[in-house]
């Protein structure tokens, strides 16, 4: 099964990404919660910040 992007929770989480905030990511089961954290870890990846 092909997991579905989610641009617009990505979109969403983007602005909070560099802040000394604690982030929780809620949800029902199967729901995409650690697809979406895939997608942030790309996303810094693209954004320079090292993989360690």
């Amino acid at each position: 099964m092909k997991p579905i992007d989610r641009p617009l929770y990505l979109k969403r989480i983007e602005p909070m990404i560099n802040t000394e905030f604690i982030k929780i990511i809620t949800g029902v089961r199967r729901s995409g919660k650690s697809y979406l954290l895939l997608m942030i870890k790309d996303k810094l990846l693209s954004m320079g910040v090292d993989e360690d």
